[in-house]
């Protein structure tokens, strides 16, 4: 079964808001709501895949990135790792730079059902207040 590395962006303002994006109906997962990212490639590391990937979906640049936890979840078809980064620091707005719809949601009001269940864990950790 393949693995997929994937670096994920929590970007949160200093309302203590996060930026979320939805995955399009096409997708794996189609329609969740998620913290944008996405894999990296065989010759990144996690931040600079998340750096890439960040700007290529939201259009920022991430000027400082915090690594705060891995989380790994097998699917009927894959299996994947996600590498979490606690963003705070960037320049720009960030928006849904490929057409997905987009939203800011409060940290305590995020709902760990709208999301894929490899996130589970770390909405509840945001929740909870814990980061």
């Amino acid at each position: 079964m393949k693995n997929l590395q994937v670096a994920v962006g929590i970007i949160r303002n200093a309302e203590k808001e996060i930026f979320l994006t939805q995955r399009a109906s096409t997708s794996h997962m189609a329609n969740k709501w998620e913290f944008p990212g996405g894999k990296i490639e065989t010759d990144e590391t996690a931040l600079e895949g998340l750096t890439r990937e960040l700007m290529e979906e939201t259009g920022i640049t991430v000027t400082e990135a915090q690594p705060i936890g891995t989380a790994s979840h097998t699917y009927q078809e894959v299996s994947v790792t996600l590498h979490f980064f606690l963003v705070e620091q960037w320049l720009g707005q960030p928006w849904g730079k490929e057409g997905q719809p987009q939203r800011w949601v409060a940290q305590a009001d995020l709902q760990a059902d709208e999301f894929p269940p490899a996130n589970s864990e770390m909405v509840e950790r945001l929740v909870k207040g814990e980061l």
